[in-house]
């Protein structure tokens, strides 16, 4: 199996990380440490360089972190810059990433993308999409020059609920990152993480060639106007365009939901997607697998 997309050099897991991703390795769990921002790209480079195979790395900056923003414990990774932030505002340095994306052991770039979740529609915010935008096209750059897959993050604004009506996800930061990608003629993967679009915007990204990644969150019954039918929104994706994840240390999947996430408990996004899809659990494991491989260029 392949947890294509896990933070396990979070402060989260800095007593006990090796422990960690040692059991994974023990239950067959490949894993892709995601970078946020500078110290936990470079500390997810460091720990891949640490193990022989089946661990890698992604770097890139969280478009949450291109502005002051929420503090997250426990996303600080190691570090006396992680350690001395009292904000998550980065001003993205182009030859730093580079450097970190040219090491072997990293297959991807990001997590990056955009991220209208948390903000308002006036003046400051609009400067804020500007900012993501320029900086997700830098990640766009630096991909193409090293030819690795970008892994993307994209959480769109949410409709609050009115005159009764409940609220619902829209799909802006999902068109504009499609306008994005396509005005930029990158044709290399692209990897949709937590992937929470419309029917409509599903058939969007298929048409364009986007792989989707899956998490815990598939396994929580569903909870009205907050997220999407998950179920629908996998069968109308054909099982070569799909990836496994947990994005632990968060959203741990039933029957763990509360507890820390990781890597180990990809078994349970597994089963949960082979049902969605009608085939066996070695079945589902094989294919999420050999994609992960294919699409971040891994040789076995």
């Amino acid at each position: 199996m392949f947890d294509c997309h896990t933070h396990v050099q979070f402060a989260a897991f800095e007593k006990d990380w090796k422990e960690v991703i040692d059991r994974s390795l023990a239950a067959g769990v490949s894993i892709i440490n995601v970078g946020t921002q500078r110290d936990t790209s470079a500390r997810a480079v460091e720990i891949a360089n640490f193990y022989e195979k089946d661990v890698y790395a992604a770097i890139g900056l969280h478009p949450v972190h291109t502005a002051k923003s929420y503090h997250d414990e426990n996303e600080l990774g190691g570090g006396a810059a992680a350690k001395s932030f009292t904000s998550r505002e980065e001003e993205f340095d182009y030859d730093f990433y580079l450097n970190l994306a040219r090491d072997p052991k990293v297959v991807a770039i990001g997590e990056c993308g955009l991220d209208y979740y948390r903000a308002t529609n006036d003046e400051s915010f609009t400067k804020v999409r500007i900012k993501q935008k320029d900086v997700f096209l830098q990640h766009v750059r630096i991909a193409q020059e090293v030819g690795k897959a970008l892994m993307i993050h994209c959480r769109p604004s949410f409709a609050k609920a009115t005159e009764g009506k409940p609220g619902k996800s829209t799909d802006d930061a999902y068109e504009d990152l499609l306008a994005i990608i396509h005005n930029s003629n990158f044709i290399l993967p692209r990897v949709l993480h937590f992937y929470v679009g419309s029917a409509a915007m599903t058939k969007k990204f298929l048409q364009a060639g986007f792989n989707f990644e899956f998490g815990g969150v598939i396994t929580f019954p569903p909870k009205a106007g907050k997220c999407p039918d998950y179920d629908e929104q996998i069968k109308m994706i054909p099982l070569d365009r799909l990836l496994t994840e947990t994005d632990a240390p968060y959203v741990s999947p039933e029957p763990h939901r509360g507890k820390r996430n990781e890597p180990a408990y990809i078994t349970e996004v597994v089963k949960k997607l082979a049902e969605i899809k009608g085939v066996s659990y070695d079945e589902m494991a094989r294919i999420t697998t050999e994609n992960a491989e294919r699409i971040f260029g891994i040789k076995k």
